[in-house]
This record gives structure tokens, C-alpha cells and sequence, in this order.
């Protein structure tokens, strides 16, 4: 794990060697194609059950660095205060992308990691989708589903930590992204919701409508120019705010007479 925090010490100026040795990553078990390690952190609530399970994924496309850095930042804001939530954060899904100079949205396979999850059709639509978008390399969903040892980790992630919400960072588009039925935040700080939609093997496709969980994609205004703290911590209050609300509601629901939840 020293190896890992010095590599994103040395690539993004926002997170230090120190800083990221003292959060408490460990070794997820997983590698990526070029055998970088894929960290994590567990984060659980404070002096109290949880009131649910939340996993934090950023990094997925390795060109999106603001998407790493606020990880970082976001957990200096978790470790500040009292917690509810249990969380699993992972900074740098795809290492690889993030690593290489320039950094790439696709992984060291040139894959889109997040096209290549398997959603159901995924074989015809993923082709379908590729073509649609002129076969660009940079959204090249892979040959299988599921064929990227980071989808890999990430499918494990999703069924061993159960979370009842996905957040997973992005750049740079602006705006807030949400795949699910129970009503979403109409803002995060100063991003506002603009449903984009689901494709083929994409993370709000596989989590919302494959599995059942909400997926919040916020996407950040740049990709390697961060917000301003006082932004980050807008969209940090809005966010628990609403996952807040969005967990006791599903434990009310729970917690009813009949419930199949038990």
C-alpha cells in the first residue's frame, strides 16, 4: 500500500504521500491488467448501527483525475464528523488509465470500463451502442462482458459489500446523474440532475436496472482543475443529506408489518 499511495502522490498534486498513508487503504485482493493494485477503504458508522451501506467509486475512466482527488477530500470531510453510514471508497478503479502519461479513459486493454459490465444484452447492444458512437476508442466496450479484471473487482464489490447506493465520480460534464426509482436530489452543491440515461455495460445500468440499486453519478465541471473546497462541500452536505433520507427510508420500509425484508 506504500507503493500505492507514493504512485498517486507522485500523479495528482491534490493528494500527498502522508495523507494518503494515513486513511487507512488496504489491498482489495484485485489487480489491474498492468498489476496495479486496486485499494480500498472501509469506513464504518460511528457509535452506532449503520443505517446503510454506501461504496464510493472513483476513477473509473483514468483521464478523469478531479474524479480521484475528491475522494480524498471527501473522506477528510468523513473522517471530520460523525458518521451513519457504513461506506467502502475506492479511489483509483482504473489505475492503469490514471497512471500512463497522458492519462486514458480506457484501461491498459483499451477497454471503457465503464461499458464492459455485464448488463443483460449487453453482446448485441454494446456492439450496437459502439458503432452508433463510430466505433471510438475511447468507449470500445470490450470483446466479453465483463472481460476487464477491474469490472471484476467491481462485481465482487457490488455482491460481497451490498451496498444499498452507488456513487461513483466523473468529469467532465457538469452535472448530476442518477439511475434509480426513489426520487433523487434535484442538486449536489452546485451541479444540478440531468438524467443521461443508461447504455450497455455502464455502472447506472448494471447497479439500477439490473440490480436494483440507485446509482449517483456526479460529474465534475473538469477533469484535472478541481472544484473549490467550499464547492466539494456543498456537494458533500447535499449528498449525505439526501442518502440520509433515501436509507432511513428503506429501513422504515423494512421495518413494516409484512415486509418481505423480514
Amino acid at each position: 500500500m506504500a507503493q500505492w499511495c507514493q504512485s498517486l502522490a507522485d500523479r495528482l498534486f491534490s493528494v500527498s504521500l502522508s495523507h494518503c498513508q494515513q486513511r487507512g487503504f488496504v489491498d482489495s485482493g484485485y489487480r489491474s491488467v498492468k498489476g496495479r493494485v486496486v485499494a480500498v477503504r472501509n469506513i464504518e458508522a460511528s457509535n452506532q448501527a449503520a443505517i446503510g451501506r454506501v461504496l464510493l467509486i472513483g476513477g473509473t475512466h483514468g483521464d478523469e483525475l478531479t474524479s480521484v482527488s475528491l475522494t480524498f477530500w471527501w473522506l477528510d470531510m468523513l473522517d471530520a464528523s460523525p458518521n451513519k453510514i457504513h461506506w467502502r471508497v475506492a479511489p483509483v478503479m482504473n489505475p492503469d488509465g490514471l497512471m500512463v502519461d497522458p492519462a486514458t479513459r480506457v484501461n491498459a486493454n483499451a477497454v471503457d470500463l465503464n461499458r464492459n459490465l455485464p448488463t443483460p444484452g449487453w453482446r448485441e447492444a454494446s456492439q450496437k451502442y459502439w458503432q452508433d458512437v463510430g466505433r471510438e476508442a475511447r468507449r470500445y466496450p470490450g470483446d466479453e462482458p465483463a472481460s476487464e479484471p477491474e469490472t471484476k473487482w467491481l462485481i465482487n464489490a457490488v455482491d460481497s459489500f451490498k451496498p444499498d447506493v452507488i456513487i461513483a465520480l466523473h468529469a467532465p460534464y457538469g452535472v448530476l446523474d442518477y439511475d434509480g426509482l426513489y426520487p433523487p436530489p434535484l442538486q449536489l452543491g452546485k451541479l444540478s440532475l440531468q438524467r443521461l440515461g443508461v447504455f450497455p455495460g455502464s455502472l447506472g445500468n448494471y447497479g439500477s436496472r439490473y440490480l436494483g440499486i440507485p446509482v449517483m453519478t456526479v460529474e465534475l465541471d473538469h477533469a484535472t482543475r478541481m472544484p473549490s473546497r467550499e464547492q466539494a462541500r456543498a456537494m458533500w452536505q447535499d449528498l449525505n443529506e439526501w442518502l440520509e433520507n433515501y436509507l432511513l427510508s428503506i429501513r422504515k420500509v423494512a421495518a413494516e408489518p409484512g415486509s418481505n425484508s423480514g
